[in-house]
């Protein structure tokens, strides 16, 4: 009988070293996996061209109405690129708006608010605080890394949804200015675009002794986020 309980045994200690080999196969393979993901995540890089898609979250407080109504806390999703045009230091371009999916960012079918851009303009922006940029085109310094983007969307008259009989409204055409801090990896070329507030240019004409000056006011209105896809 004592050879019969030693076999016993030896089956019982195969079978949890078996077991143990298992889970262990298993868990390597998932942290492959997983580091495989990851790196994929790693390696997807976001660029100012048309190889990167943008969504453009932006959160609208304080706009007026055609019919006077204010407008608070109101999102619209833009999705689009942006587009360098080549020959121009420091970088610049457009920004190309893609059709939307028709889907919210919740996965519904209930279509997000959006606003069609009639016109745009982007430039990156050296730091006007700091008096060695310039310089880097003498040689002096190195590149410039552009800490700030420049942006300006010009937008489409959008009609409001409203109940029958209610008199029809709408968000007249704006003209949104943004600077945006701008981050980009040396090595890798990764762009990194903060959120930033968006202003309006409100126009004062001063009337001077034979001359009138336009003098312009950012009036903030909401903020711009920024998420490659």
């Amino acid at each position: 009988m004592y050879w019969l309980s030693t076999f016993a045994a030896l089956i019982v200690s195969s079978t949890v070293r078996i077991n143990a080999f298992t889970v262990n196969q298993q868990s390597a393979r998932t942290a492959s996996c997983l580091s495989m993901a990851q790196e994929s995540v790693d390696t997807k890089k976001a660029t100012l061209t048309d190889a990167t898609d943008w969504r453009l979250r932006l959160l609208l407080n304080g706009v007026t109405t055609a019919q006077g109504r204010k407008i608070d806390g109101q999102l619209f999703v833009l999705n689009g690129n942006f587009i360098e045009e080549e020959g121009y230091e420091p970088p610049q371009g457009i920004f190309k708006s893609l059709k939307s999916n028709n889907k919210s960012e919740d996965g519904s079918d209930e279509s997000p608010l959006t606003l069609e851009i009639s016109s745009s303009r982007w430039k990156l922006s050296e730091d006007p605080d700091d008096p060695k940029d310039g310089l880097w085109i003498w040689g002096l310094f190195k590149e410039p890394l552009y800490p700030f983007m420049l942006l300006q969307l010009e937008t489409k008259e959008l009609e409001l949804s409203s109940a029958e009989g209610v008199v029809k409204d709408s968000i007249p055409p704006l003209k949104l200015y943004a600077q945006i801090n701008h981050i980009r990896d040396q090595e890798t070329g990764n762009v990194k675009l903060k959120t930033a507030d968006v202003n309006i240019r409100l126009l004062e004409q001063v009337q001077l002794p034979g001359a009138t000056v336009d003098l312009y006011e950012n009036e903030k209105v909401g903020q711009v986020s920024f998420q490659p896809l």
